[in-house]
């Protein structure tokens, strides 16, 4: 793979780095995590959450938003 990066004059990456970037890529677009898992062939859901959980988006602002929704303001304060 290095001649072809060289030859492209592109950075020198390992092959694992593409799958790496496949996975992050997936998770960020809003892929299922399950769909992610499979793809990348973890054995367990735990395996995917655990190295991809840095591109996860945070749900707290809409959790938030539900409770506002459900309950009102005074209840997220």
């Amino acid at each position: 793979m290095r001649p072809l990066l060289t030859k492209a004059s592109l950075p020198r990456i390992r092959f694992h780095d593409l799958r790496h970037t496949a996975g992050t890529s997936a998770i960020a677009r809003g892929i299922p995590l399950v769909v992610v898992k499979e793809m990348l062939g973890h054995s367990t859901i735990s395996i995917t959450a655990d190295i991809y959980s840095h591109v996860l988006p945070p749900h707290q602002d809409e959790l938030a938003e539900h409770m506002e929704r459900l309950y009102g303001r005074a209840a997220v304060q």
